[in-house]
């Protein structure tokens, strides 16, 4: 038997072009974006905050001491102490790849183990985020896929913006994905 085609109504495509930056959110065309999702809401949520330039309207948290948020913990155990449907938007640009948890664990002389890197943690921080973000309210995520949050977890694609980095950079890609009521 073939599997039904499951299609996304609409969502709005677009690319842009623009340089890496390991601060994702300093990125023109993802920092405009991001700008434009969180204009007029009022609970906004960052798990993984490192340099967010919008951290003065979000509760942020970032496992690294020396990064300033309000919360050092790591994002699973930060999102699990928070209430169910308390934030409008959440922004979820975790490490992109094993390297990069790696790399972040490896600064922070912890050790990389089946738990950080396991499918089933991540699969944990979407069951989080689906717990904590209210009804209506959207998730972006920031990757090098367009996996987003998804519909098993309760969400919407609305938007997918693709910034291309150039040369042999891996396209950063941004899902925008609302939580159904």
């Amino acid at each position: 038997m073939i599997a039904e085609k499951t299609t996304i109504q609409n969502p709005i495509m677009s690319r842009a072009w623009a340089m890496p930056n390991a601060l994702t959110f300093s990125i023109k065309p993802i920092h405009d974006l991001i700008e434009k999702v969180i204009d007029g809401k009022e609970s906004l949520c960052d798990p993984f905050a490192r340099c967010n330039p919008f951290a003065d309207r979000f509760v942020t948290n970032d496992l690294d001491p020396d990064v300033v948020a309000d919360f050092h913990m790591d994002a699973l155990d930060f999102l699990r102490t928070r209430q169910d449907n308390e934030f409008d938007v959440l922004l979820f640009d975790p490490p992109y790849s094993p390297t990069q948890v790696s790399q972040c664990y490896k600064k922070l002389d912890k050790t990389v183990d089946f738990q950080t890197a396991s499918a089933a943690f991540w699969g944990n921080l979407k069951k989080e985020i689906k717990r904590v973000v209210k009804p209506n309210g959207i998730v972006m995520t920031f990757s090098w896929n367009s996996g987003g949050i998804g519909k098993g977890h309760g969400f919407a694609l609305e938007e997918v913006l693709i910034v291309a980095h150039g040369g042999w950079h891996n396209d950063t890609i941004v899902t925008v994905e609302r939580k159904h009521a």
